[in-house]
């Protein structure tokens, strides 16, 4: 499996702006520009983009993890806040809240831990990855 994006990107650092586009047409010349990156523009910029893969890339696999041990989660959230320091990307921190029927919490612990390891964008991140997670417990996952 192989996907891809495009940016094109017109005038300098600091006062030139970019498009992002995807064949599969989410982002269509979604704009990024310095203003969107380190102020407040309208738009998008890189780090938007690596934490919102690695919030959708993890929840998918924590997924994985309860499907693989016969539970299926009513819902999980997860946040993902990715961390520029001096040009450099430090850190990816990631708060899960999950509502899954009968897993207990160390299991979810267990899964988190296993999903924040092994999705693939986790894998492609040398920098620290970190996690929190919290279960909420329903009427019918207390028993």
């Amino acid at each position: 499996m192989k996907r891809s994006a495009t940016a094109h990107w017109i005038g300098s650092g600091t006062a030139g702006t970019g498009q992002l586009n995807t064949p599969s047409k989410v982002l269509r010349q979604a704009q990024y520009s310095y203003l969107t990156r380190f102020a407040d523009g309208i738009g998008t910029n890189p780090e938007e983009l690596v934490a919102a893969a690695h919030a959708g890339c993890f929840s998918m696999k924590l997924a994985f993890n309860m499907q693989a041990i016969g539970l299926v989660p009513r819902s999980i959230d997860t946040r993902c806040e990715v961390v520029l320091e001096n040009g450099t990307i430090v850190s990816s921190h990631l708060q899960v809240e999950a509502v899954v029927p009968n897993l207990t919490p160390e299991q979810f612990e267990e899964l988190v831990a296993d999903a924040r390891q092994n999705c693939p964008v986790s894998k492609l991140l040398t920098i620290a990855t970190t996690s929190e997670a919290l279960l909420k417990q329903t009427a019918s996952s207390a028993n």
